[in-house]
């Protein structure tokens, strides 16, 4: 039988689905506070998993966590692998969802065929792919070769996890990386990205006599990941909210004093909040352009974004402070400028978006301006090309400009032996194709695979929708249909 751990009386729904093990295994990830770069309950937690089950467990340097499991009887000679995903998950939620992730655990529940969380982001990225290693791990009836359960942090943010594993800690020749969202994609390449961050102090004046305070808000923007979801053509909150900065201080005496729009770097932004200082002789010529302007951008993103709102309210009281008028001018005109969404699509594999830019955060408040921009590419030349060109476009501000938190692609072994295996095995249970292809989000495959270059590397996983923002949800029935996949790729596993 397969053994179930899950102690905790949380999240009932979603325990009481099959496969249970995994869904119990989830369910108990998902008590655990996991927000990348504070990963120590879950590393405590991971650990202690292990050790209960009398296996090997070790915790490296920087806190990637490895379990191993021999072989069950007669896979004794089979290729030793190693199952990989990461702890850490991206923390979003909605504006009117009162939540820690800091000392929460995640509330979750089944809605017909998907799990969802409750105005949260699931952590079904990646913690699915968790569960399943753990599910694994804790069996007596999975038939598998040897194998090493590889539990890597901060992913989200810096990649720092597999960035600090070293070579010569893993024995497995093949590594599973459990990491992808969609149930017919075999993953064998993926993109690279670094962080492009701008970050400057000023000194704010008082706002002009003889103006009234606003507050805009854009909101209900849909998010997303801003790798798999760049290509859908979501609006970015940054942009948007820019756009209307830039028409407002050209048109009108307009002001600004605060921009708050977007979080994480890997997720598109949804929300952008700004408080603004309007000549109060303009206020009602700009309320009725402002009016103008949101009709223009809520048909452009009628389709990817229905229900996008741009949102004026009038403040009792004007703002104290606002940016310098010459501050102001250069740096709405540089956000304008900085690309946004897909740079290039490959010209060599169709359907697959090159290189990209999200303008992920961006901060106006109290005399700092922060700035936060990922750039990817399966191109290493054209990732540094890109980036350079908003490095450039930025330091016309007078910024400071940070390029950091590089990593490289993954590139594409087709015909290796797991990707003909797994591409087989997959015709042969579903009777149909997979899709086997490229992708253009960050995996850890590109920075492991550096450090033992003789692996094979394969991603695969469930149908995950909305990561990286509050409408994540994860199929029930896709769930399932991986771990079959699953199970049955490690019964065919071949011998050394």
């Amino acid at each position: 039988m397969t053994t179930n751990r899950s102690l905790s009386t949380t999240n009932p729904s979603v325990r009481q689905l099959e496969p249970a093990s995994l869904w119990g295994h989830f369910a108990d990830l998902n008590d655990v506070p996991r927000p990348s770069k504070k990963e120590e309950r879950v590393i405590a937690f991971m650990r202690s998993f292990g050790e209960s089950l009398g296996l090997e467990t070790l915790v490296d340097e920087v806190g990637n966590v490895i379990i191993r499991k021999p072989a069950t009887p007669g896979f004794e000679n089979q290729l030793p692998i190693v199952m990989q995903s990461h702890l850490d998950m991206v923390c979003q939620k909605n504006a009117d969802t009162n939540f820690d992730f800091d000392t929460e655990g995640i509330k979750m529940q089944a809605d017909g065929d998907w799990v969802v969380a409750e105005g949260t982001t699931l952590g079904a990225d990646n913690g699915i792919g968790v569960a399943a290693i753990m599910a694994v791990l804790s069996s007596s009836d999975v038939e598998h070769p040897a194998l090493e359960g590889l539990f890597t942090i901060d992913e989200e943010t810096g990649m720092t996890g597999a960035q600090g594993l070293r070579g010569g800690v893993l024995n497995g020749r093949i590594m599973l990386n459990l990491d992808t969202e969609d149930d017919d994609e075999l993953t064998i390449g993926c993109a690279g990205g670094v962080n492009v961050s701008a970050v400057q102090q000023y000194l704010p004046e008082d706002s002009p006599a003889g103006t009234h305070g606003f507050k805009l808000s854009v909101r209900g923007l849909q998010g997303g990941h801003s790798g798999m979801d760049i290509a859908l053509g979501r609006g970015n909150a940054n942009k948007i909210m820019n756009r209307l900065l830039w028409g407002a201080s050209s048109n009108f005496g307009v002001s600004v004093a605060e921009v708050d729009g977007g979080g994480l770097r890997n997720a598109i932004p949804r929300e952008s909040f700004s408080l603004l200082a309007v000549n109060s002789d303009q206020a009602d010529e700009f309320n009725a352009w402002l009016d103008s302007q949101s009709e223009i951008i809520q048909a452009e993103y009628s389709v990817t974004d229905p229900d996008l709102k741009i949102i004026l309210e009038s403040l009792t009281h004007v703002p104290e402070k606002v940016v310098p008028e010459k501050l102001q001018k250069y740096l709405l005109g540089c956000l304008y400028g900085v690309p946004n969404g897909i740079y290039r699509m490959s010209p060599s594999i169709p359907g697959l978006v090159q290189t990209s830019n999200n303008l992920a955060r961006v901060l106006i408040k109290d005399g700092e301006i922060q700035i936060n921009n990922l750039t990817r590419s399966s191109v290493d030349s054209e990732r540094k090309d890109l980036a350079n060109a908003i490095q450039a476009l930025l330091e016309l501000t007078k910024s400071q400009i940070e390029i950091s938190g590089d990593y490289p692609g993954w590139q594409p072994e087709p015909d290796s032996t797991i990707v003909a295996l797994m591409s087989h095995l997959y015709e042969e249970m579903f009777d149909e194709k997979p899709n086997v292809a490229a992708c253009h989000a960050g995996l850890e495959c590109g920075l492991l695979g550096a450090n033992y270059p003789d692996m094979q590397l394969i991603s695969f996983g469930p149908n995950i929708r909305g990561a990286h923002s509050p409408d994540e949800k994860v199929q029930i029935s896709s769930v399932q249909k991986f771990w079959k996949f699953l199970l049955e790729t490690l019964r065919r596993i071949p011998a050394a």
